[in-house]
């Protein structure tokens, strides 16, 4: 399941329903990422831009190649677009497995291609304005790691 989306959702309730729907799976393993703003820099909100069509694509491309990579029964990845303030959910993986490490390693997987690769591009509404959010190197290690 893909759902690209500028609509709220509540992670509970989509793992229910994600989990509701397998019987194979031995273990679930959930990511839910939210906005934040730090003490330091803080921000009155996220604002994400998509492309929908192309950004389920994009996002579909990588949850097969986890659920190939790690035998996953099943995943699912919701990412939100549009102004979204601090404390709100921003994007959510479901990995359902036979066992916990595939299940473990299937979320990790996607949520470091997401960070690199998902088509979304982001601003920050700063008291001073926009900015735009700019990748992390930590991230592409982390993307690296699976290369290997």
């Amino acid at each position: 399941m893909i759902r690209v989306t500028p609509d709220a959702f509540d992670p509970g309730a989509e793992a229910n329903i994600f989990q509701a729907a397998s019987t194979e799976a031995g273990a679930m393993v959930t990511f839910t990422g939210l906005v934040r703003s730090r003490p330091d820099d803080p921000i009155s909100a996220l604002i994400l831009e998509c492309y929908p069509a192309l950004a389920e694509n994009e996002l579909a491309a990588i949850r097969t190649a986890a659920v190939a990579r790690f035998d996953l029964v099943d995943a699912a990845i919701i990412h939100r677009y549009g102004r979204l303030v601090p404390g709100e959910t921003i994007m959510m993986v479901v990995t359902l497995a036979a066992h916990r490490q595939a299940a473990f390693d299937g979320a990790q997987f996607l949520m470091d291609y997401l960070k690199t690769d998902a088509p979304f591009w982001k601003q920050e509404e700063t008291r001073s304005g926009l900015r735009w959010v700019e990748a992390k190197s930590e991230d592409d290690d982390a993307r690296a790691r699976w290369q290997r």
